[in-house]
């Protein structure tokens, strides 16, 4: 959208089939048989791969189009595990690939779809790790289908985030990331029967980044009327929906709500050169290496103090939050804008999530000023609403408030 605020806008996005209801993944061999797909290799983590509850039904939706199963992505998300993942891929002639799982098994899965296609992929990956770049290329990549497990919205997307590997002069491994409007998901299957075997711990959390992609689609200056739209109705479900993950059973209908609540707000907001994440997400980035800690409880912690922050600074779109969110606009500015923060804090409580930095375990208080200029250098400030510009000291005050 314009900087004045004017309804003008590009948008190009072309997600593949999406299904959504219980039993979805039985459409995968109708999927795999429109797109001619004939020998499809699965990935996915070993936790996913050795669970017979979500396995068995991908088998079965699969039938004899299944050539085998790669089941060793890990949230580290390393190149060198793509690499193997490719390996495997072209030792059982694989045409298309079918991951399963959490964000981190859909990212290694773009980066085997990349690699597959490449005359030696060892040789590739060995690059990449040396230029911390990995590109698609000219070759097409081998097509997939996305089955989800958990809520952190990463699916209908065409980027992927990857790990180049330990650095012997870096603290920190090196990580990137990987766009291709040709990695988008040609179907994906949201079957509420595979989330409810999923951990509660890792549903909610992944909720809660989720739920996110929603709150940043709304006031990033990538924003679009469409993805208004989207976002807005996908936070509506989400609140609705997302209380029901803590119960068991869960009720069928809330959850429902909630997958088609994260359909909503991921749709368009992964896109090459208009990303419409946004600073929560750059705060979360902060935190993504070196801590046993799931990147959405760190937003769960830190989104309402970063909302607070950007309604001190900008407008940041907040009556439009404020109706996505059920919060009343008729007040004064200040009073709208905490009522955001406040929804904000109230679906990050309903999850069960912790509400303050202290509580990642290994993190020390010393350790915010390192996170404040990692947070600062994150490629995703460039999305920020027009008029906010974080410097170190404002990026350092938010987490100091957050601990």
């Amino acid at each position: 959208m314009n900087d004045d605020g004017r309804q003008r806008f590009a948008f190009a996005y072309r997600p593949g089939t999406i299904h959504c209801r219980p039993g979805a993944v039985d459409d995968l061999g109708a999927a795999c048989a429109d797109r001619g797909w004939e020998r499809v290799l699965v990935v996915c983590g070993t936790t996913v791969g050795s669970t017979h509850a979500v396995m068995d039904p991908v088998r079965t939706g699969l039938g004899d189009r299944l050539v085998g199963v790669f089941d060793g992505t890990t949230p580290g998300k390393y190149v060198r595990t793509a690499a193997a993942g490719a390996a495997h891929a072209r030792s059982v002639d694989a045409d298309a690939l079918v991951a399963v799982g959490g964000g981190s098994s859909l990212d290694v899965a773009k980066a085997i779809a990349t690699l597959a296609t490449r005359d030696d992929p060892e040789a590739a990956a060995d690059r990449a790790i040396d230029e911390a770049s990995l590109s698609v290329g000219d070759d097409d990549p081998l097509p997939l289908a996305a089955v989800p497990t958990t809520l952190a919205g990463a699916d209908l997307s065409v980027v992927a985030g990857v790990t180049f590997g330990p650095d012997p002069d870096r603290e920190r491994p090196r990580t990137g990331g990987l766009a291709d409007d040709r990695l988008m998901p040609a179907a994906l299957c949201y079957d509420a029967d595979l989330f409810r075997t999923t951990p509660e711990s890792v549903l909610t959390a992944s909720a809660m980044n989720g739920f996110d992609k929603g709150i940043e689609a709304l006031y990033t200056r990538n924003s679009t009327p469409i993805t208004d739209g989207t976002a807005a109705r996908g936070l509506r479900l989400l609140r609705s929906g997302l209380p029901t993950l803590r119960e068991d059973p869960m009720d069928a209908d809330r959850l429902d709500e909630v997958l088609a609540g994260i359909v909503c707000v991921q749709y368009g907001v992964s896109t090459p050169g208009a990303f419409k994440l946004s600073i929560v997400h750059a705060f979360g980035h902060g935190f993504s290496q070196g801590y046993d800690v799931h990147q959405g409880v760190v937003h769960g912690v830190i989104a309402p103090h970063v909302l607070r922050y950007l309604f001190e600074e900008v407008d940041g779109r907040r009556d439009l939050l404020a109706e996505a969110l059920g919060v009343a606009t008729d007040a004064p500015d200040d009073v709208v804008g905490e009522g955001v923060v406040d929804a904000v804090a109230s679906v990050r409580d309903d999850l069960g999530l912790p509400s303050r930095l202290r509580a990642i375990d290994s993190l020390s208080r010393s350790d915010l000023d390192e996170h404040a200029e990692r947070i600062v250098a994150d490629s995703l400030l460039a999305t920020v609403p027009t008029g906010l510009d974080p410097t170190v000291d404002d990026v350092r005050a938010v987490l100091e408030a957050a601990w």
